[in-house]
């Protein structure tokens, strides 16, 4: 059992980042902390390398991407980037018996309260990179 699980801008690339949590969760023991970050879809970053053109669909900017760069983009909308959104994830973590949310903030603007992300809409566009941190429940 690990007393830290650290994860960084992974949860996007992960089909699954229910289970991906879990995991963490489940290597991390009781009292330990969890620490998760990651690049939210509505973000101005959402798209990464592709950002911030994927606001006007996936295969749009992927397409814009090549015609600039001359190359293909390393990420593909459902093969390897999914679009996550913070308002699930929240609601996914906070429903958990064996997590509890010590902070849920933004990871690069951290001169933002926690009460951004209490803030449908706005949450998704202004913390750009959800910082999540989790206590392992005993």
């Amino acid at each position: 059992m690990a007393d830290i699980a650290f994860s960084s801008n992974v949860l996007e690339h992960v089909a699954d980042p229910y289970t991906f949590l879990s995991e963490l969760a489940r290597v991390t023991r009781p009292g330990g902390l969890i620490y998760v970050s990651y690049t939210n879809w509505l973000s101005p970053w959402g798209g990464h390398e592709w950002a911030p053109w994927h606001y006007l669909g996936a295969e749009r900017a992927r397409a814009r991407y090549r015609r600039r760069t001359g190359r293909a983009a390393k990420h593909t909308l459902g093969d390897n980037l999914f679009p996550l959104h913070i308002g699930p994830v929240l609601r996914h973590v906070r429903s958990r018996a064996d997590v509890t949310v010590v902070s849920a903030r933004s990871r690069y603007w951290p001169f933002l309260t926690e009460a951004v992300t209490r803030v449908p809409g706005l949450r998704e566009v202004a913390t750009w990179n959800l910082l999540l941190i989790l206590r392992r429940s005993p």
